[in-house]
């Protein structure tokens, strides 16, 4: 397996994407500031406020990139759009989770920073296989994760939301490189 001692960057024909910074923090709580970003999160708490980014960030930074890696999504000329991260999951699976904010919906960049993203994976990181899930109240979700290759299990499970304070049926898919 390789070993991440640094975070890495990964561009796409309009992303970067990029280890968060403080400087970051007050973009991302405004964006996450909208409660239709937190409520299809399982890990966003509402409110979520500039507290929330900072904390967000130092965790970040304090990460194991072998075994993590979260990034947020800058795009050309409008700066933080978002963010994307790996983690193991409680079956200690690599699992992917990402967001949007609500003013660049509709613009193909979740399906443009996961490709990227899991190309990064695949070739650099030498991970073969990655889950992930979407609640099944967001179907625009699963339709990014399908047009990035991800398959669906068939599994539909209940995952904890933060935000809500409730578990959410969520349609379990598989990405393989």
């Amino acid at each position: 397996m390789c070993v991440i001692e640094r975070s890495p960057v990964i561009e796409t024909r309009r992303l970067a994407l990029r280890a968060p910074d403080m400087s970051d923090a007050p973009r991302i709580a405004s964006l996450g500031a909208d409660y239709a970003i937190p409520k299809m999160t399982t890990r966003m708490p509402w409110p979520y406020g500039q507290a929330d980014a900072e904390e967000f960030v130092a965790r970040v930074h304090a990460q194991d990139w072998s075994r993590n890696a979260t990034f947020v999504i800058d795009l050309e000329d409008a700066g933080v759009v978002g963010v994307l991260g790996f983690f193991p999951n409680e079956d200690g699976r690599l699992e992917v989770g990402y967001w949007i904010g609500r003013p660049f919906w509709g613009r193909g960049l979740a399906t443009e920073a996961l490709q990227g993203a899991l190309s990064w994976a695949a070739h650099d990181w030498r991970r073969k296989l990655v889950v992930a899930g979407h609640f099944a109240d967001n179907p625009a979700s699963g339709q990014v994760l399908v047009k990035a290759g991800f398959l669906y299990t068939g599994v539909v499970t209940d995952k904890d939301s933060v935000s809500r304070g409730a578990s959410v049926a969520t349609r379990m898919m598989v990405w393989l490189a």
